[in-house]
């Protein structure tokens, strides 16, 4: 047991530093390929901070564990919107633009809804793979086009890196996590046979908190730094990736059925989304008492998760 903790522990780490690597490495490569800062922070920056989600869930469902999968996706969003929202509001009252009002969370929501229909029989197909990945297709169409409007945010990354190290980083970066996600995965499902807890809470608790630590780091210090844009939008990027991105690429190449996530649990991750979407349209802005609303949230729903193993 103990040492699956530290490998649980080590999985983790590898992963996280492994995505940030991998990140870094692929946003030099493509500078210097004159590939324009928009698309990179769009796209490699975008897919860099959900790597953790997209490795751990693909390798949960080939290695026939589909609850630890889909139970990492609905606790990382129901995490992000409740815990991390929560905790950014906390820290600073965020202001939240008109256009993630009216455009961005609404479209968190409507990814939330889809995949509760979608799941609702207690499996994702191949068809309901690619459903997902149309929606993604869409999504980052739509971001484009509001990019070349010059609505969106351009990510700063460091441009110092030598090709040959940015090689480097790329491929340390997918080493890392392809043996993080694997420690992780088979650690995890160790701790949840050897206490009895089903892989669907493990993935809800465990695996979506290692996961979303990138998400709360990012969105707490931006939100110290007056930086709501940034807290707000890593969140609901987030989101909309890890449904619609990697449960749809996960469940195009291996189909899961759906036995430890409840019908519950998908409704708390659609709640959450719900309830950022409602406190930002007063005053377009969340506040320290709206925070503290999605935080307690959170930790009643935790302690639910907790009271029914």
């Amino acid at each position: 047991m103990l040492l699956d903790i530290f490998l649980i522990v080590l999985g983790v780490t590898m992963v996280l530093y492994g995505a940030d690597r991998l990140t870094e490495g692929a946003s030099a490569l493509a500078r210097r390929m004159n590939v324009p800062e928009i698309i990179i922070g769009l796209t490699i920056v975008a897919a860099g901070t959900s790597a953790p989600e997209l490795f751990v869930s693909m390798v949960s469902a080939l290695k026939g564990t589909p609850d630890l999968a889909v139970g990492n996706v609905v606790g990382s969003n129901t995490m992000n919107c409740m815990l991390i929202v929560g905790c950014a509001a906390m820290v600073a009252p965020m202001t939240i633009s008109r256009s993630t009002v009216k455009k961005d969370i609404p479209f968190s929501v409507g990814a939330s809804v889809l995949l509760m229909l979608l799941a609702f029989n207690g499996f994702l197909g191949r068809l309901d793979g690619l459903l997902l990945l149309v929606g993604f297709v869409a999504f980052m169409a739509y971001t484009l086009s509001q990019a070349k409007n010059g609505q969106a945010e351009v990510v700063d990354e460091n441009q110092q890196l030598c090709p040959v190290l940015s090689v480097l980083y790329v491929l340390g970066g997918l080493a890392m996590l392809v043996v993080g996600s694997n420690l992780f995965v088979d650690s995890a499902s160790s701790v949840a046979y050897a206490l009895g807890i089903s892989e669907g809470v493990v993935g809800l608790t465990i695996v979506a908190g290692g996961t979303s630590l990138p998400e709360l780091a990012t969105s707490v210090v931006a939100a110290r730094k007056g930086q709501s844009a940034i807290a707000i939008g890593n969140v609901i990027g987030s989101n909309v990736f890890n449904i619609l991105l990697i449960l749809g690429l996960t469940a195009t190449i291996s189909p899961l059925e759906i036995e430890g996530i409840t019908t519950i649990d998908l409704a708390v991750m659609l709640l959450s989304v719900v309830l950022v979407w409602l406190f930002s349209r007063t005053r377009y802005t969340v506040d320290r008492w709206e925070g503290a609303v999605l935080v307690g949230g959170y930790l009643v729903y935790l302690g639910w998760l907790i009271t029914s193993l």
